[in-house]
């Protein structure tokens, strides 16, 4: 950390930055300017705050040099991590499709859904059985009971499954269902006291952006999970919220190589909640395999038109599956390739 002193400053009000740094066990550097004195703080600085010294008498600034999040930041861990949920890598070389309905409404619904994401090549499903909704009158999804029919209807084909927790009290009910990757939503995206208690869990965490959040917020709420143990932590990007009104979100592409380079777990994009139209999904998801997306979460419908939630926004079973051949094109391109099963292997590993 480096205090910046006011062109004002005493050489008593100096003395005492430095015997604050000291006394917090850090060694300190005095740099005299012809315009300003700068006190650098030498040592770990994550037991100093920029409130500690911006209320001294003196002080113009404090400014931490080294960034707030330590585990999730790639200048701790250079390489890339790879998360495997049941064997599917995520990270790496190969990109993961995700796909699946936005909510779970029927037996045969899933059963249908997870149909079409096996067949399209994809190796997990999502699907909500809690939906958080704006409104308290629309879907709210079916709970335990739709856990229970995504589990079912993802076995069948070998497919691990992704879905929203929203109340720390279901964790156990999570856990019990074998949930292989929870998603923690955007409006829970700062929930703390959440991600806390996922973060003492042993499963994969997706960790959407929150409509206004900015990246260095984003990073510190998966610092929160990985704090408490599990680093097994994937970047969502969704959209965030701004004055436009022609679409649903505004994709932040910028984002993708910007994590990657802050950051050394792997990141995904929601292009469906970004776009809210299903014609819009397949042009933001070839730019984000093209941008370094390391895997997509995409909404598909075995009927769109009567889909309960977001049916504006799900492809159907042969609209996903067009998608997945041509981002494989895109992927090869840049060195990459979609990680997909075809019905051999898929029938192989049964």
């Amino acid at each position: 950390m480096i205090i910046v002193m006011g062109n004002d400053a005493s050489e008593a009000q100096v003395e005492a930055v430095v015997r604050k740094i000291r006394e917090a066990g850090l060694e300190v550097n005095v740099s005299r300017g012809t315009e300003r004195i700068v006190v650098g703080a030498i040592g770990d600085e994550r037991k100093l705050t920029e409130e500690m010294f911006e209320s001294m008498p003196g002080v113009e600034q404090a400014i931490h040099v080294l960034k707030p999040y330590k585990i999730v930041a790639r200048e701790w861990h250079r390489e890339d991590t790879v998360i495997h949920v049941k064997g599917v890598p995520i990270g790496g070389d190969a990109l993961q499709v995700i796909g699946g309905p936005c909510s779970v409404e029927t037996p045969e619904q899933m059963r249908l859904a997870a149909k079409g994401v096996a067949e399209a090549g994809c190796r997990l499903m999502r699907g909500g059985a809690f939906k958080p909704r704006t409104s308290p009158y629309t879907f709210q999804g079916l709970g335990i009971d739709g856990l229970k029919m995504l589990r079912e209807a993802a076995d069948a084909y070998r497919l691990p499954i992704v879905t929203e927790l929203m109340d720390v009290r279901m964790l156990d009910t999570f856990l019990a269902f074998d949930v292989d990757v929870i998603q923690i939503g955007t409006r829970n995206m700062q929930n703390f006291d959440l991600l806390k208690e996922v973060g003492r869990m042993k499963k994969p965490v997706i960790l959407k952006r929150g409509m206004a959040a900015t990246i260095s917020e984003w990073l510190m709420a998966a610092e929160y999970i990985a704090a408490g143990g599990n680093h097994d932590i994937i970047f969502c990007e969704r959209g965030i919220r701004t004055f436009e009104t022609a679409y649903r979100n505004v994709f932040d592409v910028t984002a993708i190589p910007v994590l990657k380079r802050e950051t050394h777990l792997p990141v995904i994009v929601d292009p469906s909640h970004a776009g809210g139209k299903a014609w819009m999904v397949p042009a933001l998801a070839r730019a984000a395999v093209a941008a370094g997306a390391d895997g997509l979460l995409i909404e598909s419908h075995p009927n769109p038109c009567e889909a309960w939630c977001d049916a504006d926004q799900a492809l159907t079973p042969q609209e996903l599956k067009g998608l997945v051949d041509t981002l494989d094109t895109i992927a090869q391109a840049i060195g990459r390739r979609v990680d997909r099963w075809t019905p051999s292997a898929r029938a192989a590993a049964a």
